[in-house]
């Protein structure tokens, strides 16, 4: 059992959700980030339940999501993983996206489809690397991310607003692929991973099955900290709390506090209202097979449809949501 409270506010790997009965239909095209992440599995799931209603999506996993909004802001694809903190990004024409000089006007063309919980920032280390709490990150080597995107930035902070650490400075902040980061973290060639994962992840689980390791917990001293509860409240983030028993090997005992994160499957204005209202019609009415695929899940219910999402609805989705009965938040109807 997790909680999730929200404060304020190949290689390219393809996969084709088809319906055996539109091979003349229209393909669309969909971006994720990479298979074994909680977000390609939501996104995954989605198109295939997209695909029962006709409406196919061509889904390119393994993308760098801050590139995939952007392209879906253009109109370069149609449906994609979307992550809440990058929309304000985005507007603001900050961050990665600061040399893109229509970034504010590409942002108005963002729209949600429906948001979930999709894991927690998950910090690893082998019971090997005598790594007991956040102090003990100084002087080791830390993978908090991959080069592009915004979780390595997010890592960071985490270890900075905790243990008063700086990258750079108080340790080495190693920044590969997520895929890199695992491997790293097994050889030994790094001390700490600090990785979103969903709770209960096959991945994290790997490191306790020929070993133990410990998944280190914000302190509830550092929780009422106002950098701390800065972070918990930005865009797309919250804490997260669950049992460490889910993990077979992991040494901390009890419950483990985490930041959490939240996206939302995004589209743009330009796709066709009946698509996005098959694709979500479809989505909402198969939701118990969509909850059987991963155990977070069963967390998306009819009353976390709009987890964290920043920007409007989709008419097609919102057609939908009315249609069925979903208490829609007036800030999300366009």
């Amino acid at each position: 059992m997790f909680h999730f409270k929200a404060l304020a506010g190949v290689a390219i790997a393809a996969v084709t959700a088809i319906s055996a009965t539109t091979a003349s239909a229209d393909i669309f095209k969909g971006e994720t980030a990479g298979v074994g992440d909680p977000v390609h599995t939501m996104f995954v799931a989605f198109a295939n339940q997209a695909g029962k209603s006709d409406v196919q999506i061509q889904v390119n996993a393994g993308q760098t999501l801050t590139k995939s909004m952007l392209k879906g802001a253009k109109g370069e694809i149609d449906f994609f993983s979307s992550v809440p903190s990058l929309v304000n990004l985005m507007a603001g024409q900050k961050a990665m996206y600061a040399n893109i000089d229509d970034a504010p006007e590409l942002s108005k063309n963002l729209r949600a489809i429906l948001g979930f919980k999709a894991g927690a920032y998950h910090p690893v280390t082998l019971a090997s690397s005598g790594i007991e709490d956040w102090a003990g990150i100084k002087g080791k080597t830390v993978f908090t991310g991959p080069p592009a995107g915004s979780a390595s930035a997010t890592s960071e902070a985490l270890i900075k607003n905790i243990a008063g650490l700086e990258a750079g400075t108080d340790y080495t902040s190693v920044r590969l692929s997520w895929g890199e980061g695992y491997t790293a973290l097994a050889d030994g060639k790094i001390d700490v991973m600090v990785r979103p994962a969903e709770i209960g992840s096959a991945r994290i689980e790997q490191f306790g099955l020929s070993g133990e390791f410990r998944v280190l917990s914000i302190p509830e001293a550092s929780i009422e900290d106002e950098a701390m509860q800065a972070l918990f409240g930005r865009p797309g983030r919250g804490m997260m709390q669950f049992d460490g028993s889910v993990y077979k090997g992991q040494l901390t005992e009890g419950t483990i506090t985490a930041l959490g994160f939240f996206q939302f499957v995004g589209t743009h204005a330009g796709v066709s209202d009946d698509v996005v209202y098959n694709a979500t019609k479809a989505f909402w009415e198969n939701i118990e097979e969509v909850q059987a695929t991963a155990f977070f899940l069963k967390g998306v219910t009819k009353e976390t449809a709009f987890t964290s999402v920043n920007v409007p609805l989709h008419p097609g989705a919102l057609r939908y949501y009315d249609e069925a009965g979903f208490d829609v938040p007036g800030n999300l109807r366009p």
